[in-house]
């Protein structure tokens, strides 16, 4: 996306300064950022297991605000591996939302 074009979607995704000295795509990126290792010590210390829905959530949301963040300061290979880590983690978690329905409606 190049020019006035990616200037509208700048401004529409709120890339202005929202504190002294702050951009909301730091602190979008932050946001994320504190998800992912949120979701990285609790697994660590063993408070969240890798296969559990909020360990999931944590990543998906996480890496997609980190992807966000990183589109909003054209870092484009922040914007991959945060992308494609928040799909691989909407994969995982459409893959235990589709298991646990089957199991149980096998169970039922």
């Amino acid at each position: 996306m190049k020019g006035a074009a990616r200037s509208r979607a700048l401004r529409h995704f709120g890339y202005h300064r929202v504190m002294s000295g702050i951009s909301s795509a730091t602190l979008v990126g932050s946001i994320g950022v504190s998800l992912l290792l949120l979701a990285f010590f609790l697994n660590l210390f063993k408070q969240l297991r890798v296969d559990g829905y909020p360990y999931i959530i944590l990543n998906m949301i996480g890496g997609a605000l980190a992807c966000l963040s990183s589109w909003m300061i054209d870092f484009m290979p922040f914007v991959v591996l945060e992308g494609t880590w928040a799909v691989v983690a909407a994969v995982a978690l459409v893959k235990k939302l589709t298991t646990s329905r089957r199991g149980a409606g096998a169970s039922a």
